[in-house]
C-alpha cells in the first residue's frame, strides 16, 4: 500500500517530465534522461520489493513509454547487489503495516498430556489479536472457518502472513484472496519473520495457556 503523498510526488515529477519526454528527438537508440533514471531510482528505493515489472507499470501510467527491459537495465545499476532479505522483510513491514495481519498456530501441552492447536489472527500495527481459538484436530477447512470468523466482511487490510504450514492450503489462500487480501509466506526456515509478531505470540499463549489448565 504506497501512501498517498508518495503517488502524488511521482505525478509532480512525472507530468514535468512528461512533454519534454515527448518532444524528445526520435532515430536511432532512445535514451533516458537523468530525469527520469532518477525517478526509478526512487521507486526502488521507497519499495524495496519492486522489480522491474511493477515499476515499469508505473511509469508507463505517468505517460512514459520506457521499455520494461530499459528499466531492468537501470535497475542493476540502482540494486548492484541482492538486497538482503532481512532489510527487505522489515521494510515491507515498515511501509505497510497499518495493512498486514498476521496468523499462525500454537501448540500448548494440556494437563492430560495431550496437545491443543491454537489458531490466532493478529493485527501487525498494534499487535492485537483479532480472532483467537483452540482444537485438537487442526485442519485446512477449519482454518477457512476461523478466517470467515475473524473477516466476516471485506477486510480493511491488505496483506496477510502466514508460513508454509501444509494446513494453510489453497482453499485458504483462495479464501484470503475472495476477502480481498494479498497472502505473503514467510522465507523456508525462517522463524524470525514471524518472530516480529512476537507481542502477540506471548498473548495467545498466555490464553493458551490458561485454556489447556482448564
Amino acid at each position: 500500500m504506497v501512501k498517498p503523498e508518495t503517488v502524488v510526488g511521482w505525478h509532480r515529477a512525472g507530468f514535468r517530465l512528461y512533454w519534454r519526454w515527448r518532444s524528445r528527438p526520435h532515430g536511432g537508440r532512445p535514451k533516458i534522461s537523468e530525469e527520469i533514471r532518477a525517478l526509478i531510482r526512487r521507486m526502488a528505493e521507497e519499495n524495496s520489493e519492486w522489480g522491474a515489472p511493477k515499476i515499469h507499470g508505473e511509469l508507463l501510467k505517468l505517460g512514459f513509454e520506457v521499455s520494461e527491459r530499459t528499466v531492468a537495465r537501470y535497475l542493476r545499476r540502482v540494486r548492484p547487489r541482492r538486497i538482503d532479505p532481512a532489510k527487505r522483510w522489515l521494510s515491507f513491514l515498515a511501509n505497510h503495516r497499518e495493512g498486514v495481519v498476521a496468523f499462525d498456530f500454537l501448540t500448548v501441552p494440556t494437563l492430560t498430556f495431550r496437545l491443543l492447536y491454537c489458531f490466532f489472527v493478529i493485527e501487525h500495527e498494534r499487535r492485537r489479536i483479532l480472532h483467537f481459538n483452540v482444537t485438537r484436530h487442526p485442519t485446512a477447512e477449519w482454518v477457512v472457518q476461523q478466517l470467515r470468523e475473524a473477516f466476516p466482511e471485506a477486510a480493511p487490510y491488505r496483506y496477510a502472513i502466514l508460513d508454509h504450514d501444509s494446513k494453510f492450503d489453497a482453499d485458504v489462500i483462495a479464501f484470503l484472496k475472495a476477502t480481498g487480501l494479498e497472502p505473503k509466506r514467510t522465507s523456508v526456515q525462517a522463524p524470525w519473520q514471524m518472530g516480529s509478531q512476537s507481542a502477540g505470540w506471548e498473548a495467545a499463549a498466555a490464553r493458551c495457556s490458561t485454556i489447556s489448565s482448564l
